[in-house]
């Protein structure tokens, strides 16, 4: 296997470790797929969690913006599930600090109490998975408004759902895409075919 893996490669990596499932599968809100994705059991494995983070860090350093930065930058991650690879990550960079948001009580995000991001600040924007975009984008607006530049984001897996945020000014590094189908329970072929369902969590 290269420094930087192929597509192929985490993929493989992804399945053989329980964290990409392929069935189908039965979402809280309803909606029926037919891959499921869990990170966190990919990252349970020394080797291949600090190859996959090892990965996506040379990624960020193709960037002259990003290479020119580090270590002087921080690592911000949306929620804690996302921290493995965002530690990881900053490891690999030597990045000067880690930090991460998540819901206050009034349901808003907001970094995570005596975490404190300085203006003038470089980061990082750091999580497992990229589907929707809106914590990266809620995450995003936070570190700006506290004056800090967000140089880049990355993500190990960018499973775009239908309208999902885009980040067009902003470098974007991954190491898979992956497009799954979704339907209403009505229009899942899986469940005409009768295919045992299984119901996942998230």
């Amino acid at each position: 296997m290269d420094l930087i893996p192929n597509e192929s490669e985490v993929q493989e990596v992804l399945e053989r470790t329980g964290a990409l499932r392929r069935g189908h599968f039965r979402h809280p809100s309803g909606t029926h797929s037919d891959l499921y994705l869990q990170i966190p059991m990919v990252m349970r494995h020394y080797a291949e969690s600090k190859m996959l983070s090892v990965a996506l860090s040379r990624r960020l350093r193709k960037d002259d913006g990003v290479r020119r930065a580090v270590p002087n930058v921080s690592v911000v991650v949306p929620a804690t599930g996302g921290l493995p690879i965002a530690f990881g990550v900053a490891e690999a960079l030597r990045a000067k600090q880690t930090y991460w948001a998540e819901k206050d009580d009034d349901g808003q995000l907001a970094l995570r109490q005596f975490l404190e991001i300085h203006s003038g600040e470089r980061v990082i924007l750091v999580d497992d998975i990229l589907r929707t975009g809106k914590k990266l984008t809620q995450l995003r607006k936070l570190v700006e408004a506290s004056g800090a530049k967000v140089l880049a984001l990355a993500v190990l897996v960018h499973q775009p759902f239908e309208n999902s945020a885009e980040f067009t000014d902003l470098p974007l590094f991954k190491l898979l895409t992956l497009d799954p189908h979704y339907w209403q329970a009505k229009d899942c072929p899986l469940c005409a075919k009768s295919a045992p369902v299984v119901d996942v969590r998230v």
